[in-house]
């Protein structure tokens, strides 16, 4: 009895070992997520401040879904490259440098 689940464990072991190792690859971009996750929340609490208008925060808004759209293009064919990665990363420091000006221009939200 004991052998029917040990070769059962084997078998499901081997069976999931090629899935884990595809998920383990270069498709997960954490640090990507996190800052995409945080400038969300800047354009949020500028938002919410009043130090941006609804036209700012829309047009934030925009640029943050044009860079997820490249971290998912980046992401479809399984791996995230050098280059992508780069290419990810200057457009999320465009897109910071965006919200910073527009939190701190002269145009705010009327209440």
């Amino acid at each position: 009895m004991n052998v029917k689940y040990a070769l059962a464990g084997i078998i499901v072991a081997a069976l999931s070992a090629p899935v884990l190792a595809q998920s383990s690859g270069t498709t997960s971009t954490p640090r990507i997520d996190k800052r995409q996750a945080e400038q969300e929340k800047r354009i949020q609490q500028g938002e919410s401040s009043g130090q941006l208008n609804a036209k700012e925060a829309a047009r934030l808004d925009k640029g943050q879904a044009h860079v997820q759209k490249v971290e998912n293009k980046a992401v479809a064919d399984g791996s995230v490259s050098k280059k992508e990665r780069r290419h990810i990363e200057h457009a999320q420091d465009q897109q910071s440098r965006k919200i910073y000006r527009q939190k701190h221009d002269k145009q705010t939200a009327t209440r």
